[in-house]
């Protein structure tokens, strides 16, 4: 199951110990790590990320979710780091589209108190007792949530309603006096623009969205390759999965693309 996680700790060399004990519970296979970073809050209260020497830098294929996270729990620190949506509003949407709710977040802040420090990560596992085992062995405290895209759904969704708006402004057009066609004909520009600049937006995500799947089937294959027999067989099943999943993704942002060209075509 793909998660987020973060593991709270009261000091950053633990946090450290922390991400490193995630890279050996991958290098295990006892879970597929894709994404970390160790954050750390000072006394001030402002979140500031840290990197041990072998750490896989925010910003990659994950970034969207684990820098929107970050952005969320350190505001404009966190989001100097990349979470692509460039406010702390944007961070915070683009986490409930992959289904990180605010309930979440509230545990964690409750939690990273300042002086305190955390390990925020993307992964999956089969079972949450080798993690959790690990963790709570060197000052841990985890939190996980299952990441569950919802925004393929939300953009043809949004789509149509543009779509709709469009037919009931050409409608009203028609029916316009002189004097009001202006008003009606601005409102329809403005409303293919913001068509438009979705349109553009989604075709970022769609591509985002391949090279997320690219790099975690490559995360994978790389465990297989140094997998005994049972991992293995479990391993590739996984990567199966994630292909399938990321395939079918794709196609359904890439139907809500198409739905915006029909929309804008006059």
């Amino acid at each position: 199951m793909n998660k987020v996680m973060v593991v709270g700790f009261d000091s950053e060399k633990q946090a450290y110990e922390g991400s490193r004990a995630l890279r050996a519970l991958d290098n295990e296979a006892s879970i597929t790590l894709y994404a970390d970073a160790v954050i750390a809050k000072d006394l001030n209260g402002k979140v500031a990320v840290r990197r041990a020497t072998d750490d896989v830098p925010v910003g990659t294929f994950s970034g969207m979710v684990i820098g929107s996270l970050i952005g969320v729990l350190g505001g404009p620190v966190g989001l100097a780091i990349g979470a692509g949506s460039g406010t702390l509003m944007g961070a915070a949407f683009d986490l409930t589209r992959a289904g990180i709710d605010d309930d979440f977040i509230s545990e964690v802040e409750q939690f990273l108190l300042p002086g305190k420090a955390a390990v925020v990560a993307e992964i999956d596992e089969e079972w949450q007792t080798p993690l959790d085992t690990r963790m709570e062995a060197i000052g841990g405290t985890v939190f996980r949530r299952n990441r569950v895209e919802v925004e393929d759904a939300f953009f043809e969704k949004e789509f149509r309603a543009y779509e709709a708006e469009l037919d009931a402004l050409d409608a009203e057009l028609a029916k316009a006096s002189a004097e009001h066609q202006a008003r009606v004909q601005k409102r329809i520009q403005d409303t293919r623009g913001k068509l438009e600049a979705r349109k553009n937006e989604l075709k970022q995500r769609i591509e985002a969205l391949k090279r997320e799947g690219d790099a975690k089937a490559e995360s994978l294959k790389q465990q297989i390759a140094t997998a005994n027999d049972a991992q293995k067989k479990r391993l590739e099943k996984q990567l199966a999965k994630v292909r399938a999943e990321y395939q079918a993704r794709t196609a359904k942002l890439t139907e809500a693309w198409e739905l915006t060209r029909s929309a804008l075509t006059p």
